[in-house]
């Protein structure tokens, strides 16, 4: 916790509480279903917490945004990205059920009124948002194919509406066939953590 208070020292009461939350309710859960691996929960805060908010270096949310998480798991990076913009509209997707079910309940156990969830495919979903968020689901083309329809054609922050991906290692064949515009933010600009070592916040600009 006191790594996320390090890189983010503008934090409010309330926030700093529900970041305070977040590792005794995933520890509680994870012992339920197994949502995190157990060599992971002992870096909760870096691999999982921290690894979200690298989407709050690339971009501050304006009030009203809506985003859309696919393939959350257990909630990631969508409820951390909740946490640190309280004023955007959050829906977290999943296949796996159960990976919702404790969605549902870190949700309901932090009060957390800007999120929903569903039990849903990307696909399946006939909304609109400004961005679409993820953690290294599937490989970018694949993905691309899911959200390209979901994304609205009305901007309304810093970056033109798009996909803000976390994923790791070398992208140069995996990216090689997207033709829309994109861009690499590199992690380890933001944090020094050797786990963020060859990380990236991947950009896609889709319109």
């Amino acid at each position: 916790m006191e790594t996320i208070k390090k890189y983010f020292p503008k934090l409010t009461e309330d926030q700093i509480a529900k970041f305070e939350k977040l590792g005794p309710l995933y520890e509680e859960w994870n012992q339920q279903i197994n949502v995190i691996s157990r060599k992971d929960m002992d870096q909760f805060y870096e691999r999982h917490v921290l690894h979200s908010l690298a989407i709050a270096k690339v971009i501050r949310f304006n009030p009203g945004t809506k985003i859309l998480d696919v393939g959350t798991g257990g909630g990631f990076p969508g409820i951390p990205l909740a946490i640190m913009f309280p004023e955007c509209q959050f829906h977290l997707v999943d296949s796996i059920g159960k990976k919702i079910k404790v969605v549902e309940a870190v949700v309901e156990a932090l009060a957390l009124e800007n999120v929903r969830f569903s039990h849903k495919r990307a696909e399946e979903l006939q909304e609109k948002y400004d961005f679409i968020v993820s953690r290294a689901v599937t490989k970018m083309p694949a993905f691309i194919s899911w959200v390209r329809k979901k994304i609205d054609k009305k901007h309304k922050n810093a970056l033109p509406n798009g996909i803000l991906y976390l994923k790791g290692g070398d992208l140069t064949e995996e990216m090689s066939t997207v033709q829309t515009f994109h861009e690499y933010y590199n992690i380890p600009e933001y944090f020094t953590e050797e786990f963020f070592e060859t990380k990236k916040v991947v950009y896609v600009q889709l319109y």
